[in-house]
């Protein structure tokens, strides 16, 4: 690879809204893998060019992605010394700048392809996060914004598997069973940043009295929001729910 191939990665990582940190060679001594300047991309699940190979690098890019679980924000620099005890035979020293470049974003799981499900991920293409909209129902995805995953399971239940720990729920579809079902898996895996139910407070109440029937206890059914949305703002078109929700969303990951 070329010496700037490194933007072109960053780029890349960018429009995908991937979090990852760049590693820089700062400074070398003695005997080094890689000269100063030699830079190195790590995300959660993948790395890019490299500083030198061997367990200096298997170190670093341990530490680039301690860096990304624990979602830090400032840079940071490391001095290794290249002997016996690191597993390298250089015999140098080097230097590791580490920057986080691109935040980690929330994910966020929107189930039902509605009226209001579809003002609600309007507004959340716009803003620094993921969006992945559920509904078994293909026919109703018209106009998807750019850069919203689409996902049609027979069961929503399976989208509520493959989301990463600490996701956003919005549970909204046209069929209070299935709001029921997907409120017992998302309350079952219990890893939620955020989990709201469209719905009024005597459907709070009903799905209350459900969830407690299967051994939920009352301190999980605090943790869901219904009625959902800033209560200040009373509107009940589709717009007027979507910024409530969208709000409140905003006010939970902004904290």
């Amino acid at each position: 690879m070329r010496p700037d191939d490194w933007i072109k990665i960053l780029a890349s990582l960018h429009e995908k809204r991937e979090p990852c940190v760049l590693l820089t060679v700062l400074e070398e001594k003695g005997s080094v893998p890689r000269d100063s300047g030699s830079k190195m991309i790590v995300t959660a699940g993948q790395s890019f060019l490299t500083i030198g190979g061997g367990h200096l690098e298997y170190q670093c890019i341990a530490l680039a992605r301690e860096m990304l679980t624990t979602r830090s924000s400032e840079p940071r620099s490391e001095h290794f010394n290249l002997g016996a005890r690191l597993g390298q035979c250089c015999g140098g020293m080097t230097s590791v700048l580490f920057e986080p470049l691109i935040q980690p974003q929330p994910q966020i799981a929107v189930f039902g392809a509605g009226h209001v499900g579809r003002a609600l991920v309007t507004i959340l293409a716009t803003l620094p996060c993921h969006v992945c909209w559920v509904d078994e129902r293909k026919e109703q995805f018209v106009q998807v914004p750019e850069g919203v995953t689409i996902c049609c399971p027979e069961d929503p239940r399976d989208a509520v598997k493959q989301m990463p720990p600490e996701s956003y729920y919005v549970v909204m579809t046209h069929h209070h069973p299935t709001d029921l079902a997907l409120c017992e898996a998302i309350l079952t895996r219990g890893d939620y940043r955020y989990f709201g139910v469209i719905g009024s407070a005597t459907k709070r109440q009903r799905f209350d009295y459900r969830l407690e029937g299967k051994g939920f206890s009352r301190q999980q059914l605090d943790t869901l929001r219904c009625p959902i949305g800033l209560p200040d703002v009373k509107g009940k078109l589709p717009a007027e729910i979507a910024v409530a929700v969208a709000g409140e969303i905003i006010a939970c990951y902004g904290q």
